[in-house]
C-alpha cells in the first residue's frame, strides 16, 4: 500500500464541457448553491446512446447546462440509461426528468424508495418528531420555537418530480456500460445502500462513498434516531478493502478523481476513529450533541453548517453509544446528555 493518493487530472471539467477520462467515459460537472460547490456526473457511451451516473439537483441553470451537454460534449445522442448512486438530491434531483425524456432508472431499492418518499413528503412545518430529535441534540428553547416556525428544507425544493418505475441494482450484479463489465458494490453510512461500480480494468464509479480529501458526511437524522450510520460506514470501508488496489482510478462523486484507493479507505477509517477517541475525552463531563462540536470538528461552525454538523455528532455519539462507551441520561430540558461509561 502506498502512502498517499494521485490525481491524474488537475483541472475539472468547465461548466458545458467535459473531460474524457477513459475510453468511453466523460467526465461532467454541475454546480450546487452550497460550500462544495460541484457534483461530479459521468457519461458512459453506449454506441448511440449514454448511460449517465448520477444527475445533479434539479434547478433551470441545470436544465440548461445539460441541454450544452447534450448538444455539445455528448455529441447529440440521447441518455438512455441514469445509474443513482445514492438518494441525496445533488445526485437524484435531475433523475425524473430524465426519465420523463425516456430514460430508464437504475437503482437500489433503498435508494430509490427514500428519494421517492421524500420527494412526495412535503412539509410546510418541521414534524413532531423533528422538533423532539431537535430538543434531544441539545437545541435551544430559541432555536427550538424559530425552527418550529420555519419551513424546512423538502426534496421536492430541488428534486424534479420521480415517475413510478426504475430498474433494482443489487450487490454483485453486473452491469454493461462504456464498452465494459461492472460489479455492483453496494456501501452504507453516508446513504443507505450506496451502489459504486467497478469495472473488470480498474475504473471505480464511486460516489460519495469514495471521495478524496473531504469526509462524505455521516449523519443521522428524525427518520431513523436510533441509527448508527457510522459503524456502517467504517464497516463498508473495511469490506471495500478486499477489493481496493493502488492503481484503479476512482471516479468520485465530489473532488477530483483518483488513484491510491487503499490508502484512502485506511485514512477514512482512521480519521473516525481519533474523532471517535477525542470525543470520548470530552464526555468526561455529560454534553449535549451540540456541545460536542468541538472535539469533533476542531473549528467554528456557522449557521449554514449547524444542521449537517448537529446530525454528524449525533452519529458519532449513536456509535459510542453501540460500542457501550457512553451513556446517556435526559436532562430537565428533554435533551440527551452524554458521559462516557
Amino acid at each position: 500500500m502506498t502512502d498517499a493518493i494521485s490525481y491524474p487530472f488537475d483541472t475539472p471539467p468547465a461548466e458545458g464541457a467535459a473531460i474524457e477520462v477513459a475510453p468511453g467515459i466523460q467526465w461532467l460537472r454541475l454546480p450546487l448553491p452550497m460550500a462544495l460547490d460541484h457534483v461530479n456526473i459521468y457519461a458512459l457511451e453506449d454506441g448511440d446512446s449514454w448511460t449517465i451516473v448520477d444527475a445533479g439537483l434539479s434547478s433551470k441553470r441545470s436544465k440548461a447546462i445539460w441541454g450544452a451537454l447534450l448538444a455539445g460534449p455528448l455529441q447529440g445522442k440521447p441518455v438512455t440509461r441514469v445509474v443513482l448512486t445514492h438518494h441525496h438530491p445533488d445526485h437524484v434531483g435531475l433523475a425524473g426528468w430524465f426519465q420523463s425524456r425516456g430514460a430508464e432508472l437504475l437503482a437500489t431499492r433503498t435508494a430509490w424508495l427514500y428519494a421517492r418518499m421524500l420527494t412526495l413528503d412535503v412539509q410546510d412545518r418541521p414534524t413532531p418528531e423533528a422538533l423532539t430529535f431537535y430538543r434531544r441534540a441539545g437545541l435551544t428553547e430559541d432555536a427550538l420555537a424559530q425552527k418550529a416556525h420555519e419551513r424546512p428544507f423538502n426534496f421536492a425544493d430541488i428534486v424534479d418530480p420521480m415517475p413510478l418505475g426504475f430498474t433494482r441494482l443489487t450487490d454483485g450484479q453486473r452491469l454493461r456500460a462504456a464498452s465494459r463489465d461492472w460489479t455492483i458494490r453496494i456501501g452504507h453510512g453516508h446513504a443507505p445502500d450506496h451502489a459504486t461500480l467497478w469495472s473488470d480494468d480498474g475504473i471505480i464509479l464511486g460516489g460519495d462513498q469514495l471521495l478524496p480529501g473531504i469526509s462524505a458526511n455521516i449523519g443521522v437524522y428524525p427518520t431513523e434516531p436510533e441509527a448508527d450510520p457510522l459503524t456502517d460506514w467504517l464497516d463498508s470501508c473495511r469490506a471495500f478493502m478486499a477489493h481496493a488496489t493502488n492503481t484503479q482510478l476512482v471516479l468520485p462523486g465530489h473532488k477530483l478523481p483518483f488513484t491510491g484507493l487503499p490508502f484512502r479507505l485506511t485514512q477514512m477509517i482512521e480519521n473516525h476513529e481519533s474523532t471517535l477517541a477525542r470525543l470520548l475525552d470530552h464526555l468526561t463531563t455529560p454534553q449535549t450533541a451540540t456541545q460536542c462540536f468541538p472535539p469533533l470538528f476542531k473549528r467554528e461552525i456557522g449557521p449554514p453548517e449547524h444542521g449537517l454538523a448537529l446530525v454528524e455528532a449525533v452519529a458519532h455519539l449513536n456509535c459510542l453509544l453501540r460500542r457501550g462507551q457512553v451513556l446517556r441520561s435526559l436532562t430537565p430540558d428533554g435533551a440527551w446528555a452524554w458521559e462516557a461509561a
